[in-house]
């Protein structure tokens, strides 16, 4: 495991956007932490390296944004909402981890379906300062790992 120190919100997004540099259709990163701890922050930045930045919005209601782009699909799904594992599964859910590269808000809630590989990032806040956040980070499967090693040297 791996612990990333962001200062604020631009130090995150970089983050997010290089770690969205590295991967590739099948890949999945879940997202963790209580409300307001910079999950969506760090989605943004994610998707902004697509060129996305004016099509983020939480999926909070909806489940899931789909953003084809020319490379490959996003899915920037929220499953807070969602009351278990089945109702995933009813929409569909297990079928964006190969079709494209998967953000999960709240995504420990259906952890215990995630396919081998994944990256997992549970965010909290410093109690003495509101702007910094610890980001720990861990990977799941052997490229992944290198992919976290690179972007927390």
């Amino acid at each position: 495991m791996s612990v990333f120190i962001s200062h604020d919100e631009i130090e995150t997004k970089k983050l997010a956007s290089f770690l969205a540099s590295k991967l590739s259709t099948g890949d999945i990163v879940v997202l963790s932490g209580d409300l307001g701890s910079g999950k969506t922050k760090f989605a943004e930045g994610f998707l902004s390296y697509w060129g996305l930045d004016d099509e983020v919005s939480s999926p909070t209601f909806t489940i899931v944004n789909e953003h084809k782009t020319n490379n490959t699909n996003i899915y920037h799904l929220d499953v807070y909402r969602l009351s278990d594992v089945g109702e995933f599964y009813a929409i569909g859910g297990s079928e964006y981890f190969t079709t494209g590269i998967c953000i999960i808000e709240w995504g420990d809630l259906i952890e215990d379906i995630l396919p081998n590989n994944y990256i997992k990032i549970n965010f909290s806040k410093d109690e003495k300062n509101p702007s910094i956040r610890y980001l720990d980070i861990k990977a799941y499967g052997e490229r992944l790992n290198n992919v976290i090693k690179e972007i927390c040297l």
